[in-house]
């Protein structure tokens, strides 16, 4: 369990710091994208376990994964300026 937690953290750290390098522009402040990513690994990691049980360690980091991904793209804003159209228009 304890490899799990310490596993699921290190790769929510790593997409996090991934994400904020690539996509600076579009992310808010790093420290808010790099406890984001971890937190959302550690939810996805409890989840997995929880619905799993002990012995599925891949299942479970893969879980990581996804919920951290998932937490992370909550945090995108729009690339450029939005264009707003009139009704009529």
């Amino acid at each position: 369990m304890l490899l799990e937690v310490l596993s699921s953290a290190i790769l929510g750290l790593a997409l996090a710091w991934a994400a904020a390098h690539r996509l600076s522009h579009r992310l808010p402040a790093r420290p808010m994208v790099l406890s984001t990513g971890v937190a959302g690994a550690l939810f996805g990691a409890f989840v997995m376990h929880s619905a799993l049980d002990a012995g599925h360690v891949l299942l479970v980091l893969l879980g990581a994964v996804i919920v951290s991904v998932a937490s992370l793209s909550l945090l995108l804003r729009p690339a450029g300026r939005l264009r707003r159209r009139s009704a009529t228009a």
